[in-house]
Protein backbone atom coordinates (compact mmCIF):
# COMPACT_ATOMS: atom_id res chain seq x y z
CA UNK A 1 0.00 0.00 0.00
CA UNK A 2 1.66 3.56 -1.02
CA UNK A 3 -1.61 5.52 -0.16
CA UNK A 4 -4.02 6.71 2.13
CA UNK A 5 -7.20 5.82 0.33
CA UNK A 6 -9.77 8.65 2.18
CA UNK A 7 -6.84 10.77 0.70
CA UNK A 8 -5.70 9.49 -2.23
CA UNK A 9 -8.73 9.50 -4.91
CA UNK A 10 -8.44 8.74 -8.69
CA UNK A 11 -11.03 9.35 -11.33
CA UNK A 12 -11.30 7.82 -15.07
CA UNK A 13 -14.47 8.85 -16.82
CA UNK A 14 -16.24 7.49 -19.79
CA UNK A 15 -14.61 4.21 -18.23
CA UNK A 16 -16.39 0.80 -18.52
CA UNK A 17 -13.81 -2.11 -18.12
CA UNK A 18 -12.09 0.13 -15.32
CA UNK A 19 -8.85 -1.24 -16.40
CA UNK A 20 -6.68 2.23 -16.51
CA UNK A 21 -7.47 2.45 -12.62
CA UNK A 22 -6.66 -1.37 -11.61
CA UNK A 23 -2.93 -0.54 -10.73
CA UNK A 24 -3.79 2.50 -9.20
CA UNK A 25 -6.51 0.28 -6.46
CA UNK A 26 -4.09 -2.17 -6.14
CA UNK A 27 -1.89 0.03 -4.65
CA UNK A 28 -4.48 1.51 -2.29
CA UNK A 29 -6.17 4.31 -4.28
CA UNK A 30 -10.05 5.02 -4.28
CA UNK A 31 -10.58 5.06 -8.02
CA UNK A 32 -14.01 5.59 -9.49
CA UNK A 33 -15.35 4.70 -12.62
CA UNK A 34 -17.75 6.92 -14.70
CA UNK A 35 -19.67 5.49 -17.46
CA UNK A 36 -23.47 5.36 -18.37
CA UNK A 37 -22.92 1.81 -18.33
CA UNK A 38 -22.46 0.85 -15.06
CA UNK A 39 -25.47 0.48 -12.70
CA UNK A 40 -27.61 3.81 -11.69
CA UNK A 41 -25.64 4.88 -8.72
CA UNK A 42 -22.35 3.43 -6.80
CA UNK A 43 -21.10 -0.09 -6.87
CA UNK A 44 -17.65 -0.48 -4.97
CA UNK A 45 -15.84 -3.77 -5.69
CA UNK A 46 -12.65 -3.48 -3.42
CA UNK A 47 -11.01 -0.03 -4.01
CA UNK A 48 -13.04 0.48 -7.37
CA UNK A 49 -16.29 2.25 -7.15
CA UNK A 50 -18.51 2.03 -10.52
CA UNK A 51 -20.67 5.01 -11.13
CA UNK A 52 -23.23 4.87 -13.18
CA UNK A 53 -23.88 8.85 -14.23
CA UNK A 54 -23.81 11.02 -16.69
CA UNK A 55 -20.65 13.23 -17.42
CA UNK A 56 -22.22 15.96 -18.06
CA UNK A 57 -24.25 16.04 -14.59
CA UNK A 58 -21.04 14.11 -12.64
CA UNK A 59 -18.86 15.89 -9.93
CA UNK A 60 -15.76 14.17 -8.74
CA UNK A 61 -15.55 14.08 -4.78
CA UNK A 62 -14.30 16.92 -3.16
CA UNK A 63 -10.98 15.54 -2.09
CA UNK A 64 -7.05 15.78 -3.23
CA UNK A 65 -7.29 13.75 -6.68
CA UNK A 66 -3.70 12.46 -7.75
CA UNK A 67 -4.57 11.34 -11.16
CA UNK A 68 -7.46 11.31 -13.44
CA UNK A 69 -8.03 9.86 -17.12
CA UNK A 70 -11.03 10.67 -19.85
CA UNK A 71 -11.98 8.74 -22.51
CA UNK A 72 -15.25 10.02 -24.47
CA UNK A 73 -16.85 8.42 -26.68
CA UNK A 74 -14.92 8.56 -30.30
CA UNK A 75 -17.88 7.43 -32.80
CA UNK A 76 -18.39 10.53 -34.23
CA UNK A 77 -15.42 12.73 -34.34
CA UNK A 78 -12.91 9.67 -35.22
CA UNK A 79 -10.92 10.02 -38.70
CA UNK A 80 -11.67 6.48 -39.20
CA UNK A 81 -15.46 6.85 -39.82
CA UNK A 82 -15.06 10.18 -41.43
CA UNK A 83 -17.18 8.98 -44.37
CA UNK A 84 -19.94 8.18 -42.21
CA UNK A 85 -19.87 12.13 -40.81
CA UNK A 86 -22.15 14.02 -43.49
CA UNK A 87 -24.83 10.85 -42.19
CA UNK A 88 -24.08 11.40 -38.68
CA UNK A 89 -25.06 15.00 -39.40
CA UNK A 90 -23.97 18.08 -37.31
CA UNK A 91 -25.83 16.92 -33.86
CA UNK A 92 -23.64 14.01 -32.99
CA UNK A 93 -20.56 15.65 -34.09
CA UNK A 94 -21.49 18.66 -31.64
CA UNK A 95 -22.58 15.81 -28.62
CA UNK A 96 -19.47 14.24 -29.26
CA UNK A 97 -17.06 17.52 -29.05
CA UNK A 98 -19.42 18.25 -25.69
CA UNK A 99 -18.13 15.51 -23.79
CA UNK A 100 -14.42 15.90 -24.91
CA UNK A 101 -14.91 19.78 -23.86
CA UNK A 102 -16.82 18.43 -20.53
CA UNK A 103 -13.36 16.15 -19.90
CA UNK A 104 -11.05 18.88 -20.26
CA UNK A 105 -13.24 21.22 -17.68
CA UNK A 106 -13.43 18.56 -15.42
CA UNK A 107 -9.46 17.42 -15.55
CA UNK A 108 -8.22 21.22 -15.13
CA UNK A 109 -10.79 21.62 -12.20
CA UNK A 110 -8.52 18.49 -10.67
CA UNK A 111 -5.32 20.14 -10.69
CA UNK A 112 -4.48 16.34 -10.65
CA UNK A 113 -2.03 14.98 -13.61
CA UNK A 114 -4.40 14.08 -16.23
CA UNK A 115 -5.04 12.02 -19.75
CA UNK A 116 -7.70 12.40 -22.56
CA UNK A 117 -7.23 9.86 -24.67
CA UNK A 118 -8.86 9.47 -28.28
CA UNK A 119 -7.77 7.86 -31.61
CA UNK A 120 -6.88 10.25 -34.72
CA UNK A 121 -9.79 12.49 -34.60
CA UNK A 122 -11.39 15.91 -35.56
CA UNK A 123 -10.65 17.63 -32.52
CA UNK A 124 -7.06 18.00 -33.48
CA UNK A 125 -9.13 20.36 -35.80
CA UNK A 126 -11.42 22.31 -33.47
CA UNK A 127 -9.23 22.10 -30.64
CA UNK A 128 -5.34 21.18 -30.60
CA UNK A 129 -3.39 18.85 -31.74
CA UNK A 130 -2.55 15.74 -28.84
CA UNK A 131 0.57 15.91 -26.55
CA UNK A 132 1.20 12.52 -27.62
CA UNK A 133 0.37 9.26 -29.29
CA UNK A 134 1.17 5.88 -29.04
CA UNK A 135 0.26 2.46 -30.16
CA UNK A 136 -0.57 -0.40 -27.26
CA UNK A 137 2.32 -2.47 -28.65
CA UNK A 138 4.90 0.34 -27.04
CA UNK A 139 3.81 -0.86 -23.89
CA UNK A 140 3.27 -4.32 -24.36
CA UNK A 141 6.84 -5.29 -22.18
CA UNK A 142 5.02 -3.72 -19.06
CA UNK A 143 3.14 -6.59 -16.75
CA UNK A 144 -0.06 -7.16 -18.43
CA UNK A 145 0.32 -5.84 -21.69
CA UNK A 146 1.01 -9.64 -23.02
CA UNK A 147 -2.04 -9.34 -24.76
CA UNK A 148 -1.23 -5.55 -26.04
CA UNK A 149 0.78 -6.84 -29.71
CA UNK A 150 -1.43 -4.76 -31.50
CA UNK A 151 -1.22 -1.34 -33.70
CA UNK A 152 -4.02 1.22 -32.95
CA UNK A 153 -2.98 4.80 -33.22
CA UNK A 154 -4.11 6.48 -29.94
CA UNK A 155 -3.84 10.43 -29.11
CA UNK A 156 -3.51 11.99 -25.76
CA UNK A 157 -4.24 15.43 -24.65
CA UNK A 158 -2.39 15.90 -21.21
CA UNK A 159 -1.94 18.28 -18.74
CA UNK A 160 -1.11 18.82 -15.00
CA UNK A 161 2.21 17.55 -15.21
CA UNK A 162 1.27 14.30 -16.73
CA UNK A 163 4.51 12.27 -17.35
CA UNK A 164 4.48 9.98 -20.48
CA UNK A 165 5.94 6.78 -19.72
CA UNK A 166 9.14 5.12 -21.37
CA UNK A 167 7.82 2.52 -23.95
CA UNK A 168 8.79 -1.31 -23.72
CA UNK A 169 8.01 -2.01 -27.39
CA UNK A 170 6.90 -5.63 -28.27
CA UNK A 171 6.63 -6.58 -31.92
CA UNK A 172 2.85 -6.00 -32.75
CA UNK A 173 2.36 -9.46 -34.26
CA UNK A 174 -1.57 -8.94 -34.09
CA UNK A 175 -1.44 -6.40 -36.44
CA UNK A 176 -4.59 -4.06 -36.45
CA UNK A 177 -6.74 -6.40 -34.36
CA UNK A 178 -9.10 -3.54 -33.15
CA UNK A 179 -10.52 -3.07 -36.95
CA UNK A 180 -10.66 -6.71 -37.54
CA UNK A 181 -13.50 -7.26 -34.29
CA UNK A 182 -17.03 -8.70 -35.80
CA UNK A 183 -19.95 -6.37 -35.28
CA UNK A 184 -21.62 -6.57 -31.82
CA UNK A 185 -23.02 -4.63 -29.54
CA UNK A 186 -20.03 -4.55 -27.49
CA UNK A 187 -17.46 -3.81 -30.39
CA UNK A 188 -17.10 -0.27 -29.29
CA UNK A 189 -16.48 -1.10 -25.60
CA UNK A 190 -13.73 -4.41 -26.55
CA UNK A 191 -11.97 -1.37 -29.00
CA UNK A 192 -12.08 1.79 -26.47
CA UNK A 193 -10.67 -0.88 -23.77
CA UNK A 194 -7.21 0.44 -22.20
CA UNK A 195 -4.74 -2.13 -23.03
CA UNK A 196 -3.04 -3.06 -19.45
CA UNK A 197 0.71 -3.03 -20.47
CA UNK A 198 0.11 1.26 -21.30
CA UNK A 199 -2.35 1.23 -17.60
CA UNK A 200 0.57 -0.11 -16.26
CA UNK A 201 3.20 2.03 -17.28
CA UNK A 202 1.16 5.43 -16.60
CA UNK A 203 0.55 4.56 -13.28
CA UNK A 204 4.05 3.98 -12.79
CA UNK A 205 5.48 6.88 -14.07
CA UNK A 206 2.85 8.92 -12.13
CA UNK A 207 2.25 7.71 -9.02
CA UNK A 208 2.51 10.74 -6.35
CA UNK A 209 5.44 8.87 -4.61
CA UNK A 210 7.74 8.35 -7.57
CA UNK A 211 6.85 11.51 -8.46
CA UNK A 212 8.26 13.07 -5.81
CA UNK A 213 11.41 10.84 -5.82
Amino acid sequence: MIASSKENIVISCFDLTGNMVKPWAEAGFTCYCVDLQHPQGETRQGNIIHVGADMRDWLPPFRPIRFAAFFPPCTDVAVSGARWFRDKGLFALFQSIRLFYVSIRIAEWTHAPYLIENPVSVVSTYWRKPDFTFRPCDYAGYPGGENDLYTKKTCLWTGGGFIMPPTKRLEPVQGSRMHLLPPSEDRASLRSATPMGFARAVFEANRPDRRMA
